[in-house]
């Protein structure tokens, strides 16, 4: 590979936006999770289009890798090179270009976080509602398909965006996808990109969905003795079709770490977080519903808020999971996976999950955006105990062939990156060749993002 010579022909154009400094790289080297330091051989920082297709149309004449860095959230890895080359951070390329309110869309680039999205368009009284809890960037967020706890109601990154710019490998520019609401033209290679993590191009601008802030807003939460009872309320609230904005799980152990992080006065119970959204009458009567439901399930503990700065707190220690999971044996490092199944066995999923993770020893906290079968589970472990990381091994693998048992997927919305590889034959079966040929056309040298997604012997 000519890594070398692509930095050298780049260098002249991106200048000191160009480098191979040992800190920059260690800065996008490393992860939130357990994967290994991987350096880049150097970083670029783009500002234009213009510029990420230059640097495509060089490290594709030489053979040298590219992996797109964003705000580097991702839980997978996805944003490491772990095959050298450049990494191309996309944090300068950070403006919101258009708001058009009467549509209810904006075009931002990709290095936009979603929380700087928002705060541009405080005044319109619009917003983008995909909520993945990191304050990720827009660009990363399309690129892995991202949800979080808003999109029971709003959908995912999939649902949100409408059209977008992307460099492909050989740094031709394309658009796919339009400012209208629909199309029925060509392939739809826009939402063929979101979701395929930097491996088939690079995004470069995005137009994406906004929605009208809700007149009223009301959240609550709820505590329950059991595991089960706590998402059978979810799955009767979700098949009684209440459309709420959040529902979100949290295990005795998640509830302990909030407390360690917070002081948030949990008692160790199952609890469900919810938030409902629409006009004060509407919101009201699907708050009265799911009252009632949740007490058919013994639920305790009401606190209900319609007050603004209650509900940030709220939300803030949901989304500051991870680092209260932290909390829980000191010293450790923590791994997050995820996976999706239908509502229906959502229950035996989750507790499934429990039972291993008890059988192995494990400590863990489990979370979830379990309105649409979605579930986290965050396990301490001593990267230096090769026992203790063999049975992290041993849950993480049982928990994603569970969830393909029971019909669903190995990851809701972490992606696959190159922590879920060794599921993607399991999953998807012949349909993996035909993303091997999607691959070899889009990317026939493999710069981008390799080793990443698709199994090594593409």
């Amino acid at each position: 590979m000519g890594v070398s010579e692509a930095i050298a022909e780049l260098q002249p154009l991106l200048g000191d936006r160009l480098s191979a400094a040992q800190a920059l790289r260690a800065a996008h080297g490393g992860n939130e999770t357990w994967f290994p330091e991987t350096l880049p051989d150097a970083v670029a920082f783009p500002e234009t289009t213009e510029e990420v297709a230059a640097i495509l149309k060089a490290c594709n004449a030489h053979g040298c890798p590219v992996t797109a860095h964003g705000a580097g959230t991702s839980l997978e890895g996805h944003h490491l090179a772990v095959r050298g080359g450049i990494s191309l951070d996309m944090g300068r390329m950070d403006r919101v270009l258009a708001v058009n309110a009467e549509d209810l869309n904006a075009v931002v680039q990709p290095g936009l976080t979603r929380e700087g999205l928002n705060e541009e368009l405080r005044a319109t009284g619009l917003f983008f509602p995909v909520d993945p809890g990191a304050n990720a960037s827009l660009g990363g967020m399309a690129a892995t398909r991202a949800s979080g706890t808003t999109a029971v109601r709003y959908g995912t990154m999939r649902e949100n965006v409408l059209a977008l710019e992307a460099v492909m490998a050989d740094g031709t520019v394309i658009r796919a996808g339009s400012r209208a609401r629909k199309s029925s033209t060509g392939y739809d290679l826009a939402h063929l990109m979101i979701g395929s993590e930097g491996t088939l191009g690079i995004i470069t601008e995005l137009t994406v969905r906004l929605q009208g802030i809700p007149e009223a807003v009301s959240a609550a939460t709820c505590r329950f003795d059991t595991v089960e009872d706590a998402v059978n309320c979810v799955i009767l609230t979700i098949q009684s079709g209440i459309p709420m904005a959040r529902i979100e799980f949290a295990d005795e152990m998640m509830a302990r770490g909030f407390n360690n992080l917070m002081e948030a006065g949990l008692p160790e119970k199952p609890h469900l977080f919810v938030e409902f959204h629409g006009s004060p009458a509407g919101v009201r009567e699907q708050a009265e519903s799911f009252g009632e439901i949740a007490a058919e399930f013994g639920a305790e503990a009401f606190r209900w808020t319609d007050r603004a700065e209650d509900r940030n707190a709220l939300w803030k220690m949901r989304h500051n999971a991870h680092y209260a999971t932290g909390t829980l044996e000191p010293g450790k490092r923590t791994v997050s996976t995820d996976v999706c199944v239908p509502i229906s066995r959502l229950a035996e999923a989750v507790t499934g999950a429990q039972a291993d993770l008890a059988r192995l020893g494990l400590v863990a906290t489990i979370v979830g955006h379990v309105g649409d079968g979605n579930f986290h589970c965050s396990v301490r472990f001593d990267p230096g105990d090769a026992q203790e990381v063999a049975r992290v091994h041993d849950f993480t693998d049982g928990l994603a062939r569970q969830a393909l048992a029971l019909g669903g997927t190995v990851s809701g919305e972490h992606g696959i990156g190159q922590g879920k590889v060794k599921f993607m034959a399991a999953e998807h079966g012949p349909a993996l060749g035909f993303m091997r040929a999607i691959k070899t056309g889009f990317d026939p040298k493999n710069i981008l993002n390799p080793g990443k997604m698709l199994p090594e012997d593409i």
